[in-house]
C-alpha cells in the first residue's frame, strides 16, 4: 500500500520565479503533518498545487492522491476524491448564517439526512458554533471564522484535510483552542490532515512528522518530537537561541 499523499520531484513555476524546486515529501493515512518555513517558503504554493488551486502551467513534477497522479487537476475534481482545503483568508460566505455556511459545505451531496447528521457533529467539535448557529458568519470574530471553515470541509467527510496558515491573524489563546480541535478531528474521525503554518511552534508539537521549507527547498525533515530538538530549528523557526 503506497503513502495517500505523495510529492515527487515537485517544481512551481510563477513566470520566471522558481517558486518551488523540486520537493518530495509524503503523508500516510492517519497522519498529521507539517510544512513549516517562513513567510514566501513556497508553503502555501505547494498546498494550492496539491488542491488544484493554482496554474497547472507552473507545475512540474508528480503529486500523487489515492494512487492517481492529480498534477495538474481541478480542484473541483481534488474535492471529489475525499480532499477538502481550508485555504488562508478563512473563505466563509458573511450573508448567510452559520448553519447555512455549513450547509454550503455539503452542496456536492443529497443524502440531507445524513448532511444533517454530520452539521450536528461539527457543532458537537465546535461547541460556539452551535451557539451562534444563526448568526451571520460575516459577524464572527476571526477565531469563529476559522471554525466556520474547517467545519465547512467536515461536512463532506473528507479523508484528508489541507489546512493553510489556521493561526494567521489570531490571538495565542484562540489559537491553541483551533489546534487543539485540529488533534481532535485526525484523532476522534481518523481525518488525514497536512497543515502549513508559520507558528512553528504549535504546528510542530501538534503535528507527527514536519518537513521544513525554505527558499523552495525542503532543509530538515524528520519526527516533530526530533526538529523540536533541533538546534538549527530552535535557531531559525523557534526563537530559541
Amino acid at each position: 500500500m503506497g503513502h495517500m499523499l505523495e510529492l515527487s520531484d515537485f517544481h512551481y513555476y510563477y513566470g520566471q520565479i522558481h517558486a518551488v524546486k523540486g520537493i518530495s515529501f509524503y503523508v500516510d493515512e492517519g497522519e498529521i503533518v507539517t510544512l513549516i518555513g517562513a513567510n514566501g517558503a513556497g508553503k502555501s504554493t505547494t498546498l494550492n498545487s496539491i488542491a488544484g488551486l493554482t496554474r497547472a502551467l507552473g507545475v512540474k513534477g508528480r503529486i500523487t492522491y489515492k494512487g492517481v497522479d492529480i498534477a495538474g487537476k481541478s480542484g473541483h475534481n481534488i474535492c471529489k476524491m475525499g480532499m477538502m482545503a481550508v485555504v488562508e483568508g478563512r473563505h466563509v460566505f458573511p450573508q448567510l448564517t452559520v448553519y447555512e455556511n455549513l450547509r454550503m459545505g455539503a452542496y456536492r451531496r443529497n443524502d440531507t439526512k445524513e448532511v444533517l447528521k454530520d452539521i450536528e457533529e461539527v457543532f458537537d467539535f465546535f461547541p460556539r458554533l452551535r451557539e451562534r448557529r444563526e448568526q451571520m458568519g460575516g459577524t464572527l470574530s476571526g477565531g469563529e471564522q476559522q471554525m466556520l471553515a474547517i467545519g465547512r470541509a467536515l461536512v463532506n467527510k473528507p479523508d484528508l484535510i489541507l489546512l493553510d496558515e489556521p493561526s494567521l491573524g489570531l490571538a495565542p489563546i484562540i489559537v491553541e483552542d483551533i489546534f487543539r480541535k485540529i488533534k481532535e478531528i485526525n484523532e476522534v474521525n481518523g481525518t488525514t490532515i497536512l497543515l502549513v503554518e508559520q507558528n512553528s511552534n504549535i504546528a510542530l508539537h501538534t503535528a507527527s512528522r514536519g518537513y521544513v521549507l525554505q527558499n523552495g527547498e525542503i532543509v530538515i525533515e524528520g519526527k516533530c518530537e526530533d526538529l523540536l530538538n533541533d538546534p538549527k530549528v530552535q535557531h531559525a523557526y523557534l526563537g530559541l537561541t
